[in-house]
């Protein structure tokens, strides 16, 4: 059978075959070329590699060959007949526009599916409408059963005023209830869920959190930052099938929308455990590179990174992930000068630089990666001076990297806000800004209220650290935001709304090409898999996703309306549109 059936897209042919020739041999007998599983043809091929031709940024080709889990051929359809064997499968594509798959740089897969499981509060427009799902919830719930939820966001409301524990009195009938924010930086408890969590008229404000209170010196049930884990201490935790059940949920959702790898923050070790039995059962369905808790001791971060092979590419643990200020929508990301709408308040830092300095150097000297989350210039500032210090003694000591060398890729998270000096100190450091260009199509509504036009202009900066030379990697904070990644590619491209009505410094737009880099090349080099995934060639493992559309030659409103066709994993299909 020919699998020449339909006209070739053009281009020049790219074929190469696994598997090292003998010195000098330049051509391999017909009988002796490995034969493919299964031939994906008649694709739009948007290999990643940069092409030799004016009329394209990107080489583009026609046809996949999947050996295994890794590709064995790219080329025109007509070439891949060399390929193929008895037993291999042909899948007809249909001209569709092929490219590798999306590797989201930064999510929280066990929140995500916890809220999937419990109340979604998510885009209400109203304190209203939050009451009215609350209420619904508590019909439905057992005597004295907790509340949970996320996803509220006070900026969308007719009054942009938090809510209160009062309001959620009114209609919880005795149940205790916790809603945190969209962002996952404040929450809101109710009187019931302050009383069990002993937050009350005396309690203090920990270390990197703030309890809000009435003139009278009460807690309104807002908690920012680390005041949350006072309430959070005593909810019931979810046991190992609705655990499993949330996560189950939203790799069907990755897989839907073309995410094939993940770099992962659940902070309880339980959902690594799970993925572990998902990955035995065949039913892992994305890669999933597991970030541990910086603040841990490094005895049991090291248990923990040594408990499963590093080499497993479908499952291992990756980064430390650290936290060092909040987030500008609930102003308490760290800032050098206060906030412009808030002239008050600098944000709220996590840490005393100097146990944090020390912490880090004892982390990147244990052979650990780093990334901290910082998103105010404060925040960032802290990350870039702790980097500073832990990578000098790691060269001095002559320490190895997580990748054997001296490369440690130490990493910044959303870096929002960030100063010119800074971003070169990005440069010098190689330290990599890992951010999430859809956060500009919520934050874009207040984001000059809170940091006057100066600091705005220079905040979501990605044109500018591309420019110097900086790292990038994208990906989207799932749940915070929806894990598509075509807002956040409309968003790189566009810096307007998703109404196209409004824009926020338009100079700091990025190519579609570029954008597509971050959230895959970009992303594969962040977690040292750079020669794994990425792009489309021969040796690379065989991760890719069929749209709907060429990306590349969409306009950008069409391009939020993207649909994935297939979704490939390791050369099998995950996900098929029906």
């Amino acid at each position: 059978m020919s699998l020449t059936g339909k006209a070739g897209l053009g281009g020049a042919v790219l074929v190469c075959i696994l598997g090292a020739m003998s010195a000098g041999q330049t051509s391999a007998p017909a009988d002796t070329k490995p034969k493919a599983d299964i031939i994906f043809v008649h694709a739009n091929v948007y290999t990643g590699v940069p092409a030799n031709t004016p009329f394209a940024s990107i080489e583009r080709q026609e046809a996949i060959a999947v050996k295994g889990d890794r590709i064995l051929a790219v080329g025109k359809t007509l070439d891949m007949d060399k390929f193929k064997g008895p037993q291999t499968r042909i899948v007809d594509l249909g001209g569709h526009f092929t490219m590798p798959g999306f590797n989201d740089a930064h999510l929280h897969l066990d929140d995500a599916g916890q809220t999937k499981l419990s109340v979604d509060v998510t885009g209400v427009k109203s304190l209203d409408e939050l009451r009215s799902r609350v209420a619904n919830k508590v019909r439905e719930s057992r005597a004295g059963e907790w509340i949970m939820g996320s996803g509220w966001d006070e900026t969308l409301w007719p009054v942009k005023v938090t809510p209160t524990r009062w309001d959620l009195d009114e209609v919880s009938d005795g149940h205790p209830v916790f809603l945190v924010r969209i962002d996952g930086h404040i929450a809101v408890a109710n009187t019931r869920a302050l009383q069990l969590g002993s937050v009350n008229l005396a309690t203090r404000d920990p270390q990197g959190g703030h309890i809000d209170r009435n003139q009278s010196g009460e807690p309104t049930g807002i908690l920012r930052e680390t005041a949350q884990a006072a309430v959070l201490a005593v909810v019931p935790k979810p046991n190992h099938q609705q655990r499993r059940q949330g996560l189950e949920l939203v790799l069907a959702d990755l897989a839907a929308y073309g995410v094939t790898s993940c770099q992962d923050y659940s902070p309880t070790w339980e959902a690594f455990q799970i993925f572990e039995e998902l990955e035995k059962e065949g039913k892992l369905t994305a890669r999933v590179s597991e970030w541990l808790p910086f603040d841990e001791p490094v005895e049991s971060l090291t248990m923990k990174r040594d408990s499963h092979p590093q080499s497993d590419l479908m499952l291992h643990t990756g980064m430390l992930k650290g936290f060092m200020d909040g987030s500008l929508g609930s102003h308490t990301a760290a800032m050098l000068e206060p906030y412009a709408d808030d002239p008050k308040n600098s944000g709220l830092p996590r840490y005393d630089p100097v146990k944090l300095n020390e912490m880090t150097k004892e982390r990147v000297l244990a052979g650990f990666q780093i990334g901290f989350h910082a998103i105010g210039d404060k925040g960032v500032q802290m990350a870039l001076d702790a980097f500073s210090e832990a990578e000098k003694s790691a060269k001095e000591g002559h320490i190895k990297a997580a990748n054997g060398g001296e490369d440690y890729r130490l990493r910044i998270e959303h870096a929002q806000v960030t100063t010119p000096a800074q971003i070169a100190q990005f440069k010098q450091l190689k330290v990599i800004a890992s951010m999430q260009p859809n956060h500009l199509l919520t934050d874009m509504r207040w984001a000059q209220d809170r940091l006057g036009p100066k600091r705005a202009a220079t905040a979501y900066a990605w044109l500018a650290f591309l420019n110097k030379g900086v790292g990038l990697a994208f990906g989207t904070d799932y749940p915070v935001e929806p894990v598509t990644p075509f807002r956040g590619l409309y968003a790189a491209v566009t810096r307007k709304s998703e109404n196209g009505k409004q824009e926020y410094f338009l100079e700091q737009r990025i190519t579609m090409d570029q954008a597509i880099a971050a959230y895959t090349q970009g992303s594969a080099f962040a977690e040292f898999e750079e020669k794994e995934k990425g792009k489309l060639v021969p040796g690379m493992l065989a991760d890719f996703v069929v749209l709907d559309r060429d990306l590349t030659a969409s306009s950008p409103e069409k391009i939020l309306a993207s649909k994935v066709l297939r979704t490939v994993v390791g050369g099998k299909t995950v996900y098929e549109a029906k």
